[in-house]
């Protein structure tokens, strides 16, 4: 999933990384924070992080690879354990698959 923390305005540092959903899908984890939706009462957000009340954009990746917002050329690091499946499968892009950022 594409994470970009907007607690600090409207462009905010992003990353590609994998999420579990809670088994009610009510949350949303990655790494040791939990997410909520703001079912559509955030400004350019649709989640909060549960214990900062932090908020951010948390989407499917694009193939295109233009997860941001505003199409800002910001670049967007992606984590290990998903980075070959980010460039292989969602980017079609299997000569990229060392690059750690999008």
């Amino acid at each position: 999933m594409y994470i970009e923390d907007k607690s600090s305005g409207l462009s905010g540092p992003a990353r590609i990384g994998r999420v579990h959903f809670s088994k009610t899908g009510k949350t949303l984890r990655y790494g040791d924070r939990s997410f909520q939706s703001l079912k559509g009462s955030g400004f350019k957000a649709n989640y909060f992080d549960v214990d900062s009340g932090e908020e951010f954009w948390i989407s499917g990746c694009r193939k295109d690879g233009s997860d941001r917002l505003y199409g800002e050329r910001n670049p967007v690091a992606i984590d290990d354990d998903v980075r070959e499946e980010y460039w292989i499968e969602i980017r079609e892009r299997p000569e990229c698959k060392d690059q750690a950022y999008a």
